[in-house]
């Protein structure tokens, strides 16, 4: 038999499980699909410096695990497996994973995004030990460092900026002669002495996999074929994210990038009432957990509030006959006491027995 819920969530990342929190205190009764990588992108992240009320920082990994176990104590029930298909043509909706269908009343979307990364074996093992796809999180960890940026667009060229208030020196990585980024950032980044460049140039291969942190990078020029290496502190990865929504194409509406387009800016309703999305599948802009946290929490109060709107209009339609029969016996009476008031105030017929003789 499917699973009923009143609320579903899809993801388990810092949107997801905000989301859970808040539904599991207004006792609706959270489900959560957890998704195949559990807690987001947070568990590959090391220190975690900028998120509220942790002083000393904390740790990516520790951080998801606290926001689960919150979720769990307010009543969250969990699914550990990934969503493979849904249907959003009526509700309840449909959600199927590879073992079980799910049907929900309303359903938030919190599949987040992933960072494109270059394919490196040691880029992956070296993630979260010098190697990141965000300066924003992790740039102040590199002060007085030599950082390497990979990417030619507007996002590259912001990581590099923002980079150099750190960083001693900060070396871009472009593929290509020219830069796909807007004119005034490139304009911008050329007039910072601490930006120093590689055209022409892709990856290779990032080291000390054994020492378990960045030493080295080597690229290859692809005009003359030269391989070089350079010593480094740090590599960000910035050729754009990809936001983890396939499984909502021809469902709702997607931008050209494929993030959930939502009502307006900032907003978590969809085209499709009792559908919300938050966190980084519907975030282009700042991609931060405390941000995601935040549309997590909005979509769970439009949750609750829809299903409490829907709640009193069915509990006023069920009394709403009750009423009217009660409309219409009072009238009944009304019109019964309006009956005898009229035939007492009618002059009594005279009879034979009236005459005066």
């Amino acid at each position: 038999m499917p699973k009923q819920t009143k609320v579903l969530i899809l993801g388990s990342g810092a949107a997801g499980l905000t989301a859970a929190i808040y539904a599991a205190r207004a006792n609706l009764a959270p489900l959560v699909i957890e998704g195949l990588q559990s807690g987001g992108q947070l568990t590959i992240t090391t220190d975690v410096e900028n998120y509220p009320g942790f002083p000393d920082g904390i740790l990516g990994p520790d951080l998801m695990t606290r926001m689960h176990k919150q979720a769990e104590r307010f009543g969250t029930e969990f699914i550990y497996d990934n969503a493979e298909y849904v249907d959003l043509t009526q509700r309840p909706f449909v959600v199927k994973t590879s073992e079980q269908e799910v049907r929900a009343q309303t359903l938030i979307i919190a599949t987040g995004a992933s960072a494109k990364l270059l394919g490196l074996e040691s880029e992956s093992k070296l993630m979260g030990h010098g190697v990141s796809a965000c300066a924003t999180c992790d740039g102040f960890f590199f002060r007085d460092k030599e950082v390497f940026v990979v990417g030619g667009g507007d996002t590259a060229i912001e990581e590099a900026m923002f980079l150099t208030r750190f960083a001693t020196k900060v070396t871009l990585v472009h593929r290509r002669e020219t830069f796909r980024a807007s004119a005034i950032m490139v304009d911008r980044m050329r007039r910072n002495e601490k930006i120093h460049y590689l055209l022409n140039c892709t990856v290779e291969d990032i080291g000390d996999v054994a020492a378990g942190e960045v030493t080295w990078i080597r690229v290859k020029n692809i005009k003359t074929g030269e391989v070089s290496q350079h010593a480094a502190d740090g590599v960000f990865i910035a050729i754009g994210h990809q936001p983890s929504t396939d499984l909502f194409k021809d469902k709702l509406e997607l931008n050209e990038s494929g993030y959930i387009v939502t009502n307006y800016e900032g907003s978590v309703l969809t085209k499709i009432k009792g559908v919300f999305a938050s966190g980084d599948c519907i975030d282009h802009t700042y991609r931060q957990a405390v941000t995601a946290a935040g549309s997590g929490c909005r979509a769970a109060l439009e949750a609750q509030w829809l299903l409490e709107t829907e709640e009193n209009e069915l509990e006023e339609s069920a009394h709403q006959p009750q009423k009217e029969e009660m409309d219409t016996s009072a009238e009944a009476a009304k019109e019964k006491q309006d009956g005898k008031s009229a035939k007492a105030q009618q002059p009594e017929p005279v009879g034979k027995s009236q005459g005066c003789c």
